[in-house]
């Protein structure tokens, strides 16, 4: 399955990303200065084929690949950030419950055997949802120019995977699709407890603000955004944090936003 998707941001230099332009001489610079191409392709180990076919892919100037799951609010942040960047991607969809197939399907790609998973047009496998972000984000405008904005924007994803994701997230997995909520109930709380100071540090930060940092959508947006708007399958409530749920209807209304279920 094949998405492509249309809209580009505009740089801070003022130019515009293409749909092919994932390759561009930013990244290439972020790759050591290597201009791979179809040239110079790293194979990984075979597993299966598959590292063959990763180089296939990088030979024929093939897309992006994710390996996904469409529930997963780690793989939105990616998914998101690619419809925002006009990246044109191919998704495999894999189970978050059933991992029997991890082994033989991520193998060598990812050690941890986890979604997401984003393979590069240079046949290259990259991990972890806000490596894959910050890869994709360097040099547009979702990572700031400046340092200590910058340093904000990896202050609020560290935030997001320490305080935020463990509880909310968890919290969510357990109520909405692990098939055995009753199995968490005891441990339920403790979850929820978390995930309501998370989502009081957001607000008290968010009061008077539109974004997290600075004036526009950045990174660190797009990292809350994936597990604060879907919170409530989590069993939290939205209603006590007016910044927070101003903050997530401003997100949603960014020009080439796409919902999780797209």
């Amino acid at each position: 399955m094949r998405h492509f998707h249309d809209r580009c941001p505009r740089r801070e230099q003022g130019d515009r990303l293409s749909a092919v332009g994932a390759g561009d001489a930013s990244r290439r610079r972020r790759r050591d200065g290597d201009e791979l191409g179809g040239r110079g392709v790293r194979a990984v180990p075979e597993v299966d084929g598959r590292a063959a076919e990763n180089v296939e892919r990088a030979s024929l100037g093939l897309a992006l690949l994710l390996y996904d799951n469409p529930v997963s609010g780690n793989c939105y942040k990616v998914r998101l950030l690619l419809a925002h960047l006009g990246l044109p991607y191919e998704r495999r969809t894999m189970d978050v419950v059933d991992r029997s197939n991890r082994r033989e399907v991520l193998g060598e790609l990812n050690p941890a055997l986890r979604v997401p998973t984003l393979v590069l047009e240079d046949g290259r496998p990259l991990a972890e949802s806000g490596a894959i972000i910050w890869y994709l984000g360097e040099g547009t405008r979702f990572v700031p120019d400046d340092a200590y904005e910058r340093a904000q924007v990896l202050q609020w994803m560290f935030f997001e995977q320490y305080d935020h994701e463990p509880a909310i997230a968890v919290a969510r997995f357990w109520l909405a699709y692990s098939g055995r909520p009753e199995e968490f109930a005891d441990r339920l709380p403790e979850r929820i407890a978390a995930g309501e100071r998370a989502l009081t540090a957001m607000d008290r930060h968010l009061d008077g603000r539109r974004f997290l940092v600075g004036d526009a959508l950045t990174l660190a947006d797009i990292a809350l955004f994936a597990y604060t708007h879907v919170a409530h399958e989590g069993g939290f409530d939205l209603e006590p944090y007016p910044a927070v749920r101003s903050w997530v209807a401003d997100v949603a209304a960014e020009p080439g936003h796409v919902p999780i279920d797209a």
